[in-house]
C-alpha cells in the first residue's frame, strides 16, 4: 500500500464528538446517527433506557451518559470516530478528556432549553482546546422550541458566529423538516419516525424571503474566506456551490465559524444533513494543528506529532475502561502504526509495554484489528501500567505528548464495607475506578484508618458509590460528605529560626531568616532568595523550600493545606561541619510551626457557581433560599420554559440542594454547579469548622 492510498484514507477520517448540556439530547443524537449509519438497526431510545451508547446500569437508570463510549461507523465513504461525552457537570473531566483527541465536534443545543449552563463550560473547553464545532438545534419538535432565539442566544451567551445552514419547517407539533439553503430544497419527513422516509421539494411559499435572507448572509459570510471569490461576489456574481463548501470548510476549521443545523432526533429528522456536514465541514486528522511534543520534564521540544503513518509512533491514552471483556484503554493514534505484539514505550512511567489484542468499538462491542494507524482511535486489551494521560512512544524514538490537567477534587465522604469481609474487595474495586477517572481520588486517614473518596460533586460520589455496589459487588457505608477546606495567610511576618543539635556524634546546625506573607489568589506556594554573601550556601536553598512546602500540607487551624503563601528567604547562618540539607529542611519545618500562626491564618472554603433552572412562579423562593445559603446571586435571565438563576455558593450550603430545589419547584427545577475559586470563611462558619474538625481528629 503505498503512502499516497494511506494519506487518502486519513483524509476520510472524521474524529468527531458529540458534547451538550444534560437533556440536550446528545445521546439520541448519536443513536440517530449510528441508525443511518447502518451501525444499528434497532432504534434505542434513551427514555427506554435502551441506546447502545449507555451501557452502563447507571446511565439506563438516570438517562444520562456517564462515560465517553468511542463508537466507529461510515457514512459516504468516510470513516467516523465518535465519541459520545456527558453533559452533567461532574463529568466534565469525561468532556475534557474526549475533546484533547478530537479534530471536530457536534455541538447539540435544546431548541427549547437553548444554550444551557453545561452547554457553557463544554463550548469554553473546545474554544481552548481549538476544536472546530458544527452545531445542531435539537428537539424543534418539544413545546417552546424556537430555533432562532437559539441561534441568537450561540451569538450572545457564548459569543459564538453561528453559520446558518438550515431553516427549520414548521415548529413545534407543526415541525415537518427542513429547507438546505445552499440548494434552496425542502427536505420534509413523514410521520413514520423512519429517516430514510423523505422526499426533497422546492421551498415552502411562505419561507421564501427567509430562505433567501438566510442564504445571502450564508454566502456573504463564506465567501470572506477567499479574496478572489469575494470581489466577484460583490460585482453581482454568485459563487458555484462547491467554491462555497470549500470556504464553509476553510472557516469552519478556523473557528471563524460555526456551521449550524435545525431538527428533530427523536422525530428522525434532519440528522442526514448533519452527517453530510460533518464530511464537508469539519477537519480530518492532518488538518489540524498537530500535537506539540514535550520531554521528560514536561517542556515543550518545539517538535510537534505530525498525523503521518510514516513517522514514529505517538498515541495517547485518553480513557481506561474496566468492561466484562477487561480493561481497555481507549487510545488516539498520532503518528505512526500499532500492530499486534508491538512492544511500545509508555513515556510517563519509563516502562515498555506489549500490545496484546487492539479492538476497534462499536458501544460495547467490539472487531479485533491487526493493526491501526495515525488518526485511528481505538482500544487496547490488557495494557498494565499505562493510566489516563499517559503517551505511549516508538521506544527508539521516544516523546511524549502534553499531558493532560485534571481539577483537585472539592468534596469527600468516609466509606467503609458494610461486610467486614469485604476489605480487600473495596481496595481493589476502588483503585480500578481511580484508573478509570483522574478527577476521582482514594486515601486513607492516617489518623481514623477510613477509606476517603474525593471527587467533583455530589452526584459524581454518589454514582461512584453505585457503581462499587453494582459492578463491583461492594456494599458501603457512607459518611457526612466533608469539604475540601484550604487555609491561607492574611499578614507579612519577618521572623528567624535556628535548629541546633550538638550534643554527641555529629551534629546539625541550620540557622535561617525569612519573610513570610500572603501570595497573589491562585499562586500556591511560592518560594525565593535573596541570600547573598553565602550565609545560606546556595546548595541548601531547595532543602529551606522543601521544608516549608511540606508542612504547607498542614494548615495550623484545622489541618486544612495552605494555598497562596510567598517565602522568600533573606539570610541566615551554618556551620562548615555540622550544616547539612536536612539541617536546614528541619530548620524550616521549624520556622513554618513558629510564624504561620502569628500570620493572621484564615479558613477558606470552595465556591461554587452555581446554575438554576425555575419556573417563573418559583424563583422568588429559589432567590430567598440561595440566599440563606450565603449565595451571591450574579445575575438572571428569562426564557420561554423559565428563568435561569446564577449565583455563586459555599458548596458547604449545597448538600441535598437537588432534594430541596424539586420540592420548592414541584421537580420541575434543575440545576448544576461547578468549581469557581476559594474565598474566605466567615468567622462564625470558620470556628464551627475548626472545632468540627478537631473534635473528628480526637474521635479518629
Amino acid at each position: 500500500m503505498t503512502d499516497l492510498t494511506l494519506y487518502r484514507n486519513i483524509a476520510l477520517y472524521r474524529n468527531i464528538g458529540i458534547f451538550a448540556h444534560v437533556d440536550a439530547g446528545k445521546t439520541t443524537t448519536t443513536e440517530r446517527i449510528l441508525n443511518l449509519t447502518g451501525k444499528t438497526h434497532k432504534i434505542g431510545e434513551v427514555h427506554d433506557g435502551e441506546a447502545t451508547t449507555d451501557f452502563m446500569d447507571q446511565e439506563r437508570e438516570r438517562g444520562i451518559t456517564i462515560q465517553s463510549a468511542a463508537t466507529t461507523c461510515f457514512w459516504k465513504d468516510h470513516r467516523l470516530n465518535i465519541i459520545d461525552t456527558p453533559g452533567h457537570v461532574d463529568f466534565t473531566i469525561e468532556v475534557y478528556r474526549s475533546l484533547k483527541v478530537l479534530d471536530g465536534g457536534i455541538g447539540v443545543f435544546c431548541g427549547s432549553g437553548g444554550v444551557e449552563p453545561q452547554s457553557e463550560t463544554n463550548w469554553r473547553y473546545a474554544n481552548e482546546s481549538e476544536v472546530a464545532r458544527i452545531i445542531f438545534v435539537n428537539k424543534l419538535d418539544r413545546m417552546g422550541a424556537d430555533f432562532y432565539r437559539v441561534v441568537k442566544q450561540v451569538e450572545d451567551v457564548l459569543g459564538a458566529n453561528p453559520l446558518v445552514m438550515t431553516l427549520p419547517i414548521g415548529i413545534e407539533d407543526e415541525f415537518v423538516g427542513v429547507v438546505d439553503l445552499l440548494t434552496r430544497k425542502a427536505w420534509i419527513w413523514d410521520d413514520s419516525g423512519d429517516p430514510h422516509k423523505y422526499h426533497i421539494e422546492d421551498v415552502p411559499a411562505d419561507m421564501t424571503d427567509k430562505v433567501e435572507e438566510f442564504r445571502e448572509k450564508l454566502i456573504e459570510t463564506a465567501v470572506e474566506q477567499d479574496d478572489d471569490l469575494m470581489e466577484a461576489y460583490l460585482e453581482g456574481e454568485e459563487p458555484s456551490i462547491e467554491d462555497v463548501k470549500r470556504c464553509i470548510r476553510k472557516g469552519t476549521i478556523n473557528l471563524d465559524f460555526f456551521p449550524t443545523y435545525c431538527g428533530s432526533a427523536f422525530k428522525n429528522k434532519g440528522i442526514q444533513l448533519v452527517l453530510d456536514a460533518v464530511v464537508d465541514y469539519l477537519p480530518n486528522p492532518t488538518e489540524v494543528k498537530p500535537q506539540p511534543e514535550v520531554d521528560l520534564e514536561g517542556n515543550e521540544t518545539g517538535e510537534y506529532a505530525i498525523v503521518d503513518p510514516d513517522r514514529p509512533l505517538r498515541a495517547l491514552a485518553f480513557k481506561i475502561m474496566d468492561d466484562r471483556f477487561g480493561a481497555l484503554t481507549f487510545t488516539r493514534i498520532y503518528s505512526g502504526r500499532l500492530k499486534k505484539g508491538d512492544t511500545v514505550l509508555n513515556t510517563y512511567t519509563g516502562k515498555t509495554e506489549r500490545i496484546g489484542r487492539i479492538v476497534e468499538m462499536h458501544a460495547n462491542e467490539r472487531k479485533e484489528l491487526d493493526s491501526a494507524q495515525a488518526g485511528d482511535i481505538i482500544a487496547l486489551v490488557g495494557l498494565k501500567n499505562t493510566q489516563t494521560g499517559h503517551t505511549l512512544a516508538d521506544p527508539n524514538n521516544p516523546a511524549t505528548l502534553e499531558p493532560m490537567v485534571f481539577p483537585d477534587p472539592v468534596i469527600s465522604i468516609a466509606i467503609k464495607p458494610k461486610d467486614k469481609g469485604s476489605t480487600e474487595k473495596l481496595g481493589v474495586a476502588l483503585n480500578k475506578m481511580m484508573q478509570e477517572d483522574p478527577s476521582f481520588r482514594v486515601e486513607t486517614d492516617e489518623d481514623s484508618g477510613e477509606t476517603i473518596i474525593k471527587g467533583m460533586g455530589e452526584l459524581h460520589l454518589d454514582i461512584k458509590v453505585d457503581i462499587l455496589r453494582r459492578t463491583h459487588g461492594v456494599d458501603v457505608e457512607m459518611g457526612k460528605p466533608q469539604v475540601a477546606y484550604r487555609e491561607t495567610i492574611t499578614k507579612r511576618v519577618e521572623d528567624s529560626y535556628t535548629h541546633k543539635k550538638q550534643t554527641g556524634g555529629s551534629g546539625q546546625f541550620a540557622k535561617i531568616d525569612y519573610v513570610i506573607e500572603p501570595g497573589e489568589p491562585n499562586s500556591g506556594f511560592q518560594f525565593e532568595s535573596t541570600v547573598t554573601g553565602g550565609n545560606v550556601p546556595r546548595e541548601f536553598w531547595p532543602a529551606v523550600e522543601k521544608g516549608f512546602a511540606v508542612s504547607m500540607q498542614e494548615g495550623p487551624l484545622a489541618g486544612f493545606p495552605l494555598l497562596d503563601v510567598k517565602v522568600t528567604l533573606v539570610d541566615g547562618g551554618f556551620h562548615p561541619v555540622d550544616s547539612s540539607a536536612i539541617a536546614y529542611e528541619i530548620a524550616a519545618k521549624g520556622a513554618y510551626r513558629q510564624s504561620v500562626p502569628k500570620a493572621g491564618p484564615q479558613l477558606l472554603e470552595p465556591i461554587m457557581k452555581v446554575d438554576v433552572f425555575t419556573p417563573e412562579d418559583h424563583v422568588g423562593d429559589v432567590i430567598g433560599d440561595l440566599n440563606r445559603r450565603r449565595g451571591m446571586i450574579q445575575g438572571q435571565e428569562s426564557g420561554p420554559t423559565g428563568v435561569r438563576v446564577k449565583a455563586e455558593c459555599p458548596l458547604s450550603e449545597m448538600f441535598g440542594y437537588i432534594g430541596d430545589l424539586r420540592t420548592m419547584t414541584s421537580g420541575r427545577g434543575q440545576f448544576s454547579m461547578e468549581f469557581s475559586h476559594y474565598a474566605p470563611c466567615p468567622a462564625n462558619v470558620a470556628e464551627e469548622v475548626i472545632k468540627e474538625t478537631k473534635a473528628r481528629k480526637e474521635a479518629g
